[in-house]
Formats: structure tokens, C-alpha cells, sequence
């Protein structure tokens, strides 16, 4: 009876020690394509901000660019539109010069 109770004492040494979790059947290499995933996704979207800053000072620059342009092209049309209005006045004043001429000879 000693050997059965030698037995019992191993056996139910065995069921009170703590039990360590079972380890999953399924393999674990999915835990590293997600990591490696959620990294990818990460350095796309890093690398998208960083484009965008890039394209953000193109455009500023582009647009300053434009806003040069457009503000000599404003002032050359000023002074074309002045130059316009003083040929109008002096076509004005040779046309009454030509009126008063054609009717004194008349």
C-alpha cells in the first residue's frame, strides 16, 4: 500500500502544482507578418506625410512665383492702359483740329 500511496501523493503532487498555459497549435509566424505589416503601414504613411511637406513648399513656391508674375503683369497693364488713354486724348485733340480745318474751308 505504500507504493499506491506513493503513487497518489505523486499524482496529486502533480494536479496542485500550478499548470503553465497551454501553447497554441497554430503557428506563430502570423503575429510577425502582422508586425511587419502595421511597420510597412507606418513607413507608407510617414513617408506620405513627408511628401506632402515636400509638395506643400513646391506649391508655396509656385504660388509665390505666380503672385510675382501676376503683380507685374498688373503694373504693365496700368501703364499700357495709361499710355491708351493719353493716345485716346491726343487722338481726340488732332480729330477736333481736323474738324475746325475742314469747316473753316467751308
Amino acid at each position: 500500500m505504500s507504493s499506491n500511496s506513493s503513487k497518489q501523493s505523486l499524482e496529486s503532487s502533480l494536479y496542485s502544482a500550478p499548470r503553465r498555459p497551454r501553447l497554441s497549435k497554430r503557428p506563430r509566424f502570423r503575429l510577425g507578418k502582422l508586425n511587419r505589416r502595421r511597420s510597412q503601414l507606418k513607413e507608407a504613411k510617414e513617408k506620405k506625410k513627408r511628401m506632402m511637406v515636400v509638395v506643400k513648399a513646391e506649391i508655396k513656391m509656385k504660388n509665390l512665383k505666380l503672385y510675382m508674375e501676376n503683380q507685374s503683369i498688373i503694373e504693365e497693364n496700368e501703364k499700357l492702359r495709361k499710355k491708351a488713354m493719353l493716345l485716346h486724348k491726343e487722338n481726340q485733340a488732332l480729330f477736333s483740329q481736323l474738324q475746325e480745318k475742314l469747316s473753316k474751308k467751308n
